[in-house]
């Protein structure tokens, strides 16, 4: 049985081309990419040692071999950082370490007040299973006419794969549902992720899917969207983790001098007020 660590070394084993490593083309290959003997005698592992780790036989690969095989397949930072959850979720499965903690939907007193002193920026707190829990004035006026605040428990992976407008409100639709693909793997716990991919699932279909197993790191650039107002905004985006609650505190900022005016005029025309939180 594979592990998700296994699945990822083969993709991206898959997904180089010789010639990007300046290795020599040997001819006619069974898959597309890197031969395991390439990337084994790149790593200094045996083939049969990495045959073992991508077929999940063997789950614990020390922190010496996963830094060998990011070199060998020329991985970026975020891509490194990937490979070393995963290999911690994996040794997880295989040792009963209950790994992360679950998911709260509590945010604390101190993290709200946060979200007061930055009124009237447009911030929000969320999990990576992205549970919507609090959110800024302006962060509500972003959203307004979206449908992604709807809810009584908003969650931006369900609102991204099953609403129908979440492909009007980002521009960029197939690099967001990417970054909420991904996010999954790095959910609170598991089940969580694999709870929420079960319900996602039936209702998203191939779209969330294939995006969940690919294991394609999101460069996560600027965020563009078009606000039902008819405002084209560009977003840049600042996150910062709140490691002991699981949680992650967005706050988005105009990218240019254009998105800001528009936002201003967003606010200007906002009947909302206050902050909305759920508990």
């Amino acid at each position: 049985m594979g592990t998700p660590l296994g699945d990822f070394i083969r993709i991206r084993r898959d997904s180089v081309q010789p010639e990007q490593l300046g290795l020599p083309d040997h001819g006619r290959r069974r898959s597309p990419g890197l031969r395991r003997s390439d990337v084994a005698a790149r790593a200094g592992i045996s083939v049969e040692y990495l045959t073992r780790i991508e077929q999940g036989r063997d789950r614990n690969p020390s922190v010496a071999v996963l830094h060998a095989l990011g070199d060998a397949l020329a991985l970026n930072t975020a891509e490194r950082e990937h490979l070393r959850y995963l290999a911690k979720i994996t040794g997880d499965e295989c040792t009963g370490h209950l790994g992360p903690l679950p998911a709260r939907r509590e945010v604390r007193p101190s993290v709200r007040e946060t979200l007061r002193l930055l009124e009237p920026g447009i911030a929000v707190v969320m999990n990576r299973l992205g549970d919507l829990l609090a959110w800024t004035d302006a962060y509500k006026t972003l959203a307004e006419g979206t449908g992604l605040l709807e809810s009584d428990a908003p969650n931006l992976t369900r609102y991204v794969f099953t609403d129908a407008r979440a492909k009007a409100y980002f521009t960029e639709w197939d690099d967001v549902a990417d970054e909420r693909a991904f996010d999954l793997w790095r959910g609170p716990k598991a089940e969580n992720a694999e709870w929420l991919a079960a319900e996602l699932a039936p209702a998203a279909g191939p779209e969330f899917t294939r995006r969940l197993n690919s294991h394609v790191v999101p460069p996560r650039g600027v965020l563009r969207l078009r606000h039902p107002s008819g405002y084209e905004l560009r977003l840049r985006r600042e996150t910062l983790e709140l490691a002991s609650d699981a949680q992650q505190l967005l706050v988005l900022l105009p990218a240019d001098e254009e998105t800001a005016r528009h936002v201003g005029r967003l606010r200007e025309g906002s009947r909302h007020g206050g902050l909305r939180a759920i508990s």
